[in-house]
């Protein structure tokens, strides 16, 4: 039996597992939702934007509770979604292989489970990270498995609240615009669906073929012979230089406005049951000082990044140097820090992302009315002032307990409830149960019982009507005989 036929047999063994015990615990659960109708049609009861880790999640957490009637759309082609065979560029994942990730806490479910079906458990002992490119490969299996109800090549344009519990989303679709309805819509985009790329001005100016941010398409291959500065000190910013050395860049230049690299990844403290379930619940204060403390300790990049740079002769690290102008310089780039100048050809500006849905297109109807956390602060007499704290922070949506936008004071929006932010902008509201590996299963499930508990509160009456209605018996009369009382 070759390797492939062997994988495809362990693969097929595996899946009847999964189908043997999702039995057990009887998943998923039958379909107890009302139907709704929109402009004389059945409308969906879910759309989940966007298929990665996050999407995947929330989709089988759906399934999970009985909300079989949605979709999750993707505008990657099938396989490629999210950012681990895109513009992630590390050569394994930092989160140790033991954590549960979108499981559902469900063990068959595991990467571990998966990897061991595939592999053994012999190499699972010598597993130490996890591969980038074989994350992938678990999240299309767990995907497949379960027969998620995913549809590829499809951009989402517009979200707006028509009706009373009513989204429409404008997509496109082989190139062709359309219009779905559905009564929840869930934005699973991932770090940049809330954001948008940072660009310090100095870098935005120059002309394209000179830069790049790190989340960009950059074809390396261009870049042998060339010499490459990297703005930045984070996880991308080193994966970026690494991968620009292992395709022949003469030389990259690593430009860290800090004067040390952080060694401390403060999110690591956080990791923990009490941080997951109790964080939603703690007042705006406690909120603010923990996320605020940990963004400004900022996180570390991953120790295999910076070996994987460092083991190049020809990569360079200049810490307490920040860019204070960048110009075009003939064919290349002009560099002027506080440690002196320099002469690029290629520039990668590893600067993070924005909060700031107002530049998100698909949301550019809703966002003006969509309060952030900057207008509850504002709102608080003074006792904390958004300057004070993070601009990410400052700048994220500020979220009701099932993840869904609020409206601002004064600019009462029809619908903004229904529409729920699952991404990394939920952090300062609920927690960091939406945007990363450890907690994702938990901030699903939050999600989905919070959305499963409000369907089935807008319906009571329905629901009553069917349990009247509800006439299968457990018992049928001829179970016993009626008997006289003795006498005497």
């Amino acid at each position: 039996m070759n390797s492939t036929t062997d994988m495809t047999t362990r693969l097929a063994d595996l899946k009847r597992k999964v189908q043997r015990e999702l039995e057990w615990i009887d998943f998923p659960a039958k379909t107890w939702v009302r139907p709704h109708e929109f402009r004389g049609r059945t409308i969906h009861d879910a759309v989940v934007i966007g298929a990665g880790m996050a999407g995947l999640a929330v989709s089988a957490s759906l399934k999970r509770y009985g909300i079989a009637n949605h979709v999750v759309l993707d505008m990657a082609p099938a396989r490629q979604e999210g950012p681990w065979v895109t513009y992630a560029r590390m050569e394994t994942l930092r989160s140790p292989k033991i954590l549960p990730g979108p499981c559902l806490n469900i063990p068959v479910l595991t990467f571990r489970s998966w990897f061991e079906h595939c592999h053994g458990e012999d190499a699972w002992a010598g597993l130490g990270l996890i591969p980038r490119g074989m994350w992938m490969d678990y999240l299309i299996w767990f995907r497949d498995v379960l027969d998620l109800p995913v549809e590829n090549n499809v951009k989402v344009l517009d979200v707006d609240p028509v009706a009373s519990g009513v989204i429409r989303l404008t997509i496109e679709r082989d190139g062709q615009r359309q219009e779905i309805f559905t009564r929840k819509a869930i934005l699973a985009t991932g770090r940049d669906g809330s954001s948008s790329q940072y660009l310090p001005p100095v870098i935005a100016d120059l002309p394209g073929h000179l830069r790049a941010h790190a989340a960009d398409p950059i074809d390396f291959s261009a870049l042998a012979g060339r010499r490459v500065a990297v703005i930045g000190a984070g996880a991308s910013a080193m994966d970026n230089a690494a991968t620009a050395l292992e395709n022949g860049a003469a030389r990259v230049d690593l430009l860290i406005r800090r004067s040390d690299l952080p060694r401390i990844n403060k999110y690591l403290g956080l990791g923990y049951p009490g941080s997951v379930n109790g964080f939603a619940g703690l007042s705006d204060a406690w909120k603010i000082r923990f996320l605020d403390y940990v963004m400004s300790a900022q996180t570390p990049p991953p120790r295999p990044s910076v070996l994987r740079v460092s083991r190049h002769p020809n990569a360079f690290f200049h810490l307490d140097c920040g860019l204070l102008d960048a110009r075009e310089e003939g064919d290349a780039v002009a560099l002027k820090t506080t440690r002196g100048t320099m002469t690029c050809d290629f520039l990668i500006a590893a600067t993070g992302f924005d909060v700031s849905l107002a530049r998100r297109p698909e949301l550019h109807r809703i966002a003006p009315g969509i309060r952030l956390w900057k207008d509850r602060l504002d709102a608080m007499a003074g006792q904390i002032h958004c300057n004070e704290i993070n601009g990410e922070l400052a700048s994220s949506p500020d979220l009701g307990p099932n993840f869904e936008f609020q409206p601002k004071t004064g600019m009462e929006r029809q619908g903004l409830d229904d529409i729920h932010c699952f991404s990394f902008a939920a952090s300062l509201s609920l927690g960091k149960v939406s945007g990363d590996i450890p907690a994702i299963s938990d901030g699903a499930d939050k999600l989905v019982r919070g959305i499963a508990a409000q369907f089935f509160q807008t319906d009571a009456a329905w629901h009553f009507a069917n349990l009247e209605q509800f006439t299968t018996p457990e018992i049928f009369g001829d179970e016993w005989c009626d008997t006289a009382l003795p006498t005497g």
